[in-house]
């Protein structure tokens, strides 16, 4: 599928949320660590060698290894060079009835980066992470043009009616470009419906797949970005000095 998203000339590529295996969250088991390995590792070289050969850059969302005993549920962004550029990790992990994630990964400890690859500037919030404004706001403030989130969401989760809703919000008011990916399929007592979506600057939604596997792709013009950003001028009017209660220990 990524050949096939090359052919079609896509020049950026998102797999989803931990894309090499089914989604093992939703059951307590310890054998799942064994599912986790190292960046750089047997599936980043994988694709490193994918991205260089095909000329694209590849966001690789996996499940990673750090020592024994440390998880992160990560994403590695590789350049059309096929070079690392860095990793990803998804910093607020939910813990819920459905979710057992608390017990899988650590909080991730590497913030919010971007990555300058040679189609643009990304930005990456895994799954849960796209409930928290700061984080999308973090992306933009560090230079991101394009955020993109990888997702495992299924219908049973309270926030499917807000799927579209959230990440729209995103690119309004970050006057950026945000795409979500979600899983698709039946895995165990869960389906993941899919829908990934894609919205410019202004909150237009630019497309939306369906509910089952396909290759979706979107086209990004990023002069809309600072086009946006020249007319609405909230970056300009942006007040931080009011906004000390955002970062205090609250409730």
């Amino acid at each position: 599928m990524v050949r096939r998203a090359a052919q079609e000339k896509a020049q950026i590529l998102l797999l989803p949320e931990v894309f090499h295996e089914l989604f093992f969250i939703t059951d307590l088991n310890s054998k799942h660590f064994d599912k986790a390995e190292p960046i750089p590792g047997p599936i980043t070289s994988m694709m490193q060698n994918l991205a260089a050969e095909l000329g694209v850059v590849i966001v690789a969302p996996v499940y990673e290894s750090v020592g024994r005993s440390v998880y992160y549920n990560s994403a590695a962004v590789i350049d059309a060079d096929g070079k690392l550029l860095g990793v990803y990790r998804k910093n607020h992990i939910p813990l819920n009835t459905i979710f057992y994630e608390k017990l899988y990964f650590k909080p991730g400890n590497l913030g919010y980066p971007v990555f300058d690859t040679r189609f643009g500037k990304i930005g990456i919030l895994i799954c849960h992470d796209r409930h928290y404004p700061e984080g999308a706001r973090a992306l933009a403030l560090n230079g991101a043009e394009i955020v993109l989130v990888p997702s495992a969401t299924p219908d049973k989760s309270l926030s499917r009616k807000v799927w579209e809703k959230e990440l729209c919000a995103h690119a309004i008011f970050n006057e950026l470009f945000v795409a979500g990916l979600n899983r698709t399929g039946q895995e165990g007592n869960y389906f993941y419906y899919g829908h990934s979506v894609a919205f410019d600057p202004s909150g237009e939604m630019l497309g939306q797949a369906g509910a089952g596997e396909e290759v979706f792709i979107v086209d990004c013009d990023l002069d809309e970005v600072t086009q946006r950003r020249r007319a609405w001028q909230f970056f300009r009017d942006r007040r931080p000095d009011t906004y000390g209660i955002l970062t205090a220990p609250v409730p």
